[in-house]
C-alpha cells in the first residue's frame, strides 16, 4: 500500500476523503453529482449514508474510489 494512503471504505466521512484525496472529487461527482461539493452534509456523512441518500451502490462507488486514488 502506498505509504500515507489508506483504503477507503464505507465508513469513512466523504469531506475528509476529498480532504485527504482530491481525485476522488471525480468520483463523488460522478455518483453524487456537483450537489455534494456545496452540501454541508458531506462534511459529516459517510460514503455508505451518502450512497443510500443517492440510491447508489456502495460497493460501486469503493471500487472507484479506491481506483481513482490507485490501491
Amino acid at each position: 500500500m502506498p505509504e500515507g494512503k489508506r483504503r477507503i471504505d464505507e465508513d469513512m466521512v466523504i469531506g475528509e476523503v476529498l480532504d485527504r484525496y482530491p481525485e476522488a472529487q471525480k468520483v463523488f461527482r460522478k455518483h453524487f453529482g456537483e450537489s455534494c461539493f456545496s452540501c454541508r452534509g458531506s462534511r459529516i456523512e459517510t460514503i455508505s449514508f451518502g450512497a443510500l441518500m443517492h440510491n447508489k451502490d456502495v460497493k460501486a462507488i469503493l471500487e472507484d474510489l479506491n481506483n481513482a486514488i490507485r490501491f
